[in-house]
């Protein structure tokens, strides 16, 4: 994947409920989803009535040692990864979030960020309202206990949407229901699937689904909360869809081997590939990747152009994901240590180099710099989606504006700053036309500045899913 200077994004999402194995196949979906998160993992779970829960910083290995998962052993638990960011690693910030209040006890897992998270956290402030996090999360417990409103809890849910913004892919878990929860752009994904024996599960992605020999029936609509309790699974919608689907997904988060808003994300890899060697084409001799999310486009750019495809980099799959280290100097630590070069496989060639984003550059100058270190004669980079110009304020770690490089620099100052004797984006229209649903069922925010969702005046960017430490 993309190292120090990539995106990154929050959370891997899994539930189950009705499986006697609930826990142990939760924690199995985990692993299926470490790729979306490696600072903190958890599961909750009922126990005779009780919410209970066990999460912890690191990987899924890391966080539940032999014989951790026991005591949460029920018929119905959730879990979540988290992704790590500068200043946000601290273990009160790990999910699922917990709370019990006077309406009843209540886990929550979020994958998205939410825009008007601090303008309700400072209401509930106001209130007197103790908050124990800096994740944005935090304020769904607090709509969740807020005074007033319905009993029932899933209806306590459904107001809760009604005051969310954002992007927010939500599984909650009461001691009666697991209630799997879109907003009304689909921004993040998530599945709902039913296993042989008649439980029903809820993942992000559905390899997770895979691994646990879990059916994935249908993704979960925009604008929608699925039930699942004693009684079996119904559908509320609380909103009006309006569908804006993170396009990143395909680009570099969604595993390959998944589907994602109706699309095969290792075919629309591949297109995305065929359609950057129609617009950006390049006179090389071999093309590679940036592995492993270039993978599948630079396959994609080879078969279209004829220039043969090889292997220019070998990935040391026992170093984690560069970018979610907590530090930039960890990140770059770990993306030296990622990726060699196969210098007899360069040597003397004019290459293409496919990757799938380029976010500060910095990574992308060093692969390049080590391209030509082995003898590459020449170095054409081609990116399978359009120069990232915008934050996102949705759930992908683009950091402000102006450290986007191609927010303030042109495609011949990039090239040069690369040092690339060549450079191409994808367009827009190009990544669009790679997937079946209409182009406005997307969100191309971070391209093309146009926001979904509304963004409240004066919100910086801050780390995806966190909010400032309130100033006293």
């Amino acid at each position: 994947m993309i190292a120090s200077d990539g995106p990154r994004e929050a959370c891997g999402l899994f539930g189950l409920f009705g499986d006697p194995e609930a826990v142990l196949k939760t924690y199995y979906g985990l692993f299926a989803l470490q790729h979306r998160g490696q600072e903190s993992a958890g599961i909750a779970s009922v126990v005779e009535g009780e919410i209970l829960r066990h999460r912890g910083m690191g990987t899924v290995p890391n966080v539940f040692r032999r014989g951790m998962l026991d005591p949460l052993k029920s018929d119905r638990a959730i879990g979540h990864t988290r992704y790590s960011t500068t200043g946000s690693s601290a273990i009160a910030n790990a999910q699922p979030l917990v709370a019990n209040t006077r309406m009843g006890g209540y886990a929550v897992a979020h994958n998205g960020n939410l825009v008007n998270a601090p303008a309700l956290r400072e209401r509930f402030e106001q209130a007197g309202s103790i908050f124990q996090t800096t994740a944005d999360s935090e304020v769904i417990l607090h709509l969740l206990a807020q005074a007033g409103g319905t009993s029932d809890p899933v209806e306590r849910v459904v107001e809760a949407c009604h005051e969310l913004r954002g992007a927010y892919s939500l599984l909650v878990l009461t001691p009666s229901a697991m209630i799997g929860v879109r907003d009304p752009q689909g921004l993040r994904p998530l599945w709902l699937g039913k296993t042989a024996e008649g439980a029903y599960a809820f993942s992000s992605e559905t390899p997770a689904m895979d691994l646990t020999r879990i059916e994935p029936l249908r993704e979960v609509e925009a604008g929608t909360a699925v039930v699942v309790d004693a009684d079996g699974v119904r559908t509320l919608r609380y909103a009006d869809p309006e569908p804006a689907h993170c396009m990143f997904e395909h680009v570099y988060f969604a595993r390959p081997d998944g589907v994602c808003y109706g699309d095969s994300v290792e075919q629309v890899r591949i297109e995305l590939g065929r359609v950057l060697a129609r617009e950006q084409p390049a006179e090389a001799d071999l093309v590679i990747a940036i592995p492993d999310s270039g993978n599948a486009a630079a396959m994609g750019y080879s078969r279209e152009s004829g220039i043969p495809f090889g292997h220019g980099f070998i990935r040391n799959h026992y170093v984690g994901r560069s970018f979610m280290q907590p530090s930039q100097e960890s990140r770059a630590l770990v993306a030296d240590l990622k990726l060699n070069v196969i210098r007899w496989a360069v040597e003397g060639k004019r290459v293409v180099v496919v990757d799938d984003s380029v976010v500060r550059g910095t990574t992308a100058r060093n692969r390049c710099r080590y391209l030509r270190e082995a003898g590459a004669k020449e170095v054409h980079l081609r990116v399978s989606c359009p120069p990232i110009r915008f934050p996102c304020f949705y759930g992908v770690d683009f950091q402000s504006k102006g450290e986007l490089i191609a927010s303030e620099l042109s495609l011949e100052a990039i090239a040069e700053r690369l040092g690339v004797d060549s450079l191409g984006y994808l367009s827009v229209e190009g990544m669009l036309s790679t997937v079946s649903g209409p182009p406005g069922n997307y969100c191309t925010a971070c391209w093309s500045g146009d926001y979904p969702v509304p963004i409240p005046e004066g919100l910086g960017k801050k780390s995806c899913g966190e909010l400032p430490a309130p100033v006293r």
